[in-house]
């Protein structure tokens, strides 16, 4: 009550001081303060009072004592009647409430009565909650423990019921085992007694457990007995490959793989039987493939065509030496011994289907032997690799088919090795070695290494093979007898068309692969056959002839070579140039025959300076009668030399490209002697005897027009 007294007072001297805030000035009233009555009291310092009113200045309280001048003693005793007003007027408060108070006691100790008793059933509560906590933990404790042990029961029952399960026999697998058909639920029986037996087998817990030694015979007779069923079952299946007219990849695939996990059960459980399986099928497929490849070969050595013989070599003369003699053989009748023709075909055709030898000969058809070859190698190929693939799924071995194809590769090779030593077709051998490698790139891609070391062996055996009929061409050239080859005949040569068209074919079929070494034995044959040319072009008794001859063969060479590869090569660069040398040499054979005074004249004195003083200058007389003969028969001469041409020459535009040059090579003549007739002393007398330069022109021109 007397602090709400307190803030009234205070209340009121704010008031009061907010009345008179804005006029009061306080270094003013500060000045005109007295201090009459202190002064006679005890020294009082008024040091730091103006800085203290100063900082007093903003409590509303003593700015309204100071504006009222009232005096701090006045102040005071005020403060003071209003202070014990206040308690006077509290204690009344208290007395008037005094009943109140003592209800309010009595309340108090009520309650603390029944705190008391509240205190005392907390603190049972807090006992007892104790109490119920350690049950808790221990309940808790007992939950755990339980748990464990549960867990521990459910692994350990799993663990049996997994045991039991593995180890019993149920009546129905020795049901199937015993009674039932091998099917497809049949195998799955057996995979299930193959985890049984596994099981029993690889688990030392297991084998040293009491139930196993019920069990375990059981299993045993089920094995046994499965066993020998599925072993009868498999065998039966083999046989079937050895009936006639057997599709045996038919039969593998539809038949064989559906039963593959009856040969993997044997290969675990009854490894003494799988031998045996093994070897059934080994000793069948053996002979059943044999049997296959040798009825084929016999079929298509009847289709097989004879291409070339002992003889049938580039330098070995045709002619027949009886009685009757027949000339040289048309090279027509035996073009496919040097010429490679539709024989290039065979290697566009390396993925056909084999041969059906029954369907060829009722046709009547014969095929060469890398025909054949292919067609053998095809089957081979596809049934390699029907069998690699077979023996690497039914069995899971590789091995076994190396054993199966020893027969087959045996078959294969005795035919080869007799076909080998007799084949003396050259061609063919090279196509059989482009064969061979186009199988070899096939079988890569298929992925299948199988016929790998037997087609390198047949690679190796074809190469010597070839190199040897290849010598024997090469040694028919260097040792031909040039006497009985020559033929007064300036055409062609058969045996330089021989080596014409078997050059192109060995170009032909090394385009894609650049096999060196073929290429230098090229060269060597290229060799040979210049050499023999230049014999029997000696064998010619006039140069113009020989020269002749050399051309015409050259000029076949070159076109056959270019049939072969448009491109050209070495071999044909070498025929151009000795083409290009020989045309020149008969062109100046030619107009040495119509024109020898012109030419001579041109080359010897044409080029003289006549005005130059020597011992015997050019004169009118000198040239007059070249002139005259000239003119007199330059045409004549031209047709003479168009006709030698068109007869000489087996070639029309060869023939027409050498007339032209020689027509162009006269005309050079003749201009030079025009000249050398300018610079003589009264040669312009002979101007109107020259033959102008244009009507020579023309009549190059007209000869020109013809091709």
């Amino acid at each position: 009550m007397a602090d709400v007294e307190v803030k009234q007072v205070g209340g009121s001297f704010g008031d009061a001081s907010d009345a008179q805030k804005n006029v009061f000035d306080l270094g003013s009233f500060v000045g005109d303060l007295t201090f009459e009555e202190e002064a006679s009291g005890d020294d009082i310092s008024l040091e730091g009072l103006e800085k203290e009113l100063e900082e007093c200045k903003n409590y509303d309280v003593v700015t309204n004592i100071l504006s009222k001048g009232t005096t701090l003693r006045e102040y005071t005793k005020g403060v003071e009647n209003d202070l014990r007003q206040v308690e006077l007027e509290s204690i009344q408060d208290y007395i008037k409430e005094s009943d109140n108070l003592v209800s309010l006691h009595d309340q108090i100790r009520d309650c603390d009565a029944i705190l008391s008793q509240m205190e005392t059933l907390l603190s049972g509560f807090q006992s007892e909650i104790g109490s119920i906590s350690s049950d808790i933990k221990v309940l808790q404790e007992q939950s755990m423990d339980m748990g464990l042990k549960l867990k521990n029961r459910k692994v350990a029952e799993s663990k049996l019921a997994k045991f039991v399960g593995d180890i019993i026999i149920p009546p129905r697998m020795v049901e199937i085992i015993v009674d039932g058909e091998v099917n497809e639920e049949y195998m799955r029986t057996l995979e299930i007694l193959s985890k049984k037996l596994k099981f029993v087998e690889v688990d030392l817990m297991v084998k040293t457990s009491k139930a196993l030694k019920d069990v375990q015979p059981e299993l045993e007779k089920l094995r046994q007995k499965a066993v020998s069923k599925v072993f009868d079952f498999i065998v039966h299946k083999l046989y079937a490959l050895r009936k006639p007219k057997t599709n045996i990849q038919i039969l593998q695939q539809n038949v064989l793989l559906k039963y593959k996990y009856v040969v993997s059960f044997l290969k675990e459980h009854g490894r003494e039987v799988y031998t045996e399986v093994r070897a059934a099928y080994i000793d069948t497929m053996n002979k059943v493939l044999s049997a296959h490849f040798r009825a084929y070969i016999q079929a298509l050595e009847k289709l097989q065509l004879d291409i070339a013989t002992y003889s049938d070599l580039i330098g070995v003369e045709t002619r027949s030496t009886g009685l009757f003699s027949r000339g040289r053989e048309p090279l027509k009748n035996r073009s496919a011994v040097f010429a490679l023709g539709d024989r290039i075909n065979i290697l566009k055709e390396i993925d056909q289907p084999a041969l059906i030898p029954h369907i060829a000969e009722a046709s009547s058809l014969k095929y060469p032997y890398e025909v054949l070859f292919r067609s053998l190698h095809k089957l081979l190929m596809d049934t390699a690799t029907s069998e690699y693939l077979f023996c690497d799924d039914f069995f899971g071995e590789e091995s076994i088919f190396y054993e199966i194809f020893a027969g087959p590769s045996a078959v294969i090779d005795e035919h080869f090795n007799s076909i080998l030593p007799s084949c003396y077709d050259a061609i063919g051998l090279m196509l059989m070695i482009r064969i061979i490698h186009q199988h070899q790139l096939i079988m890569s891609r298929r992925r299948i290494p199988c016929l790998d070391s037997y087609l390198d062996k047949v690679n190796i055996s074809l190469w010597p093979r070839f190199k040897m009929v290849f010598d024997l061409h090469l040694g028919s050239l260097r040792n031909a007898n040039v006497r009985t080859l020559w033929e007064d005949d300036i055409h062609p040569h058969y045996v330089m068309r021989r080596y014409a068209e078997f050059t192109a074919s060995l170009i032909q079929l090394n385009v894609e692969y650049g096999d060196g070494q073929l290429e230098l034995n090229m060269e060597r044959l290229r060799m040979a056959v210049d050499e023999l040319l230049m014999k029997l072009a000696k064998m010619f008794p006039r140069p113009k002839l020989q020269i002749v001859f050399l051309i015409n063969n050259y000029d076949m060479t070159i076109a056959v070579l270019k049939e072969a590869s448009p491109e050209g090569g070495k071999i044909q660069m070498h025929f151009e140039e000795l083409l290009k040398s020989n045309t020149a040499i008969f062109v100046e054979e030619l107009l040495l025959e119509h024109f020898s005074d012109l030419i001579k004249f041109v080359k010897t004195r044409a080029s003289e300076d006549p005005s130059y003083s020597s011992d015997k200058p050019i004169t009118v007389t000198e040239v007059e009668p070249l002139v005259k003969d000239f003119v007199s028969r330059w045409k004549a001469a031209i047709e003479l030399m168009h006709k030698d041409v068109i007869t000489s020459f087996s070639n029309f535009l060869c023939g027409m490209e050498i007339l032209r040059a020689a027509l162009t090579q006269l005309l050079l003549y003749y201009t030079r002697l025009s000249d050398c007739i300018k610079r003589i002393v009264g040669g312009s007398a002979l101007n109107k005897d020259l033959v102008s330069i244009s009507s020579i022109m023309y009549e190059i021109k007209k000869y020109s027009r013809t091709f």
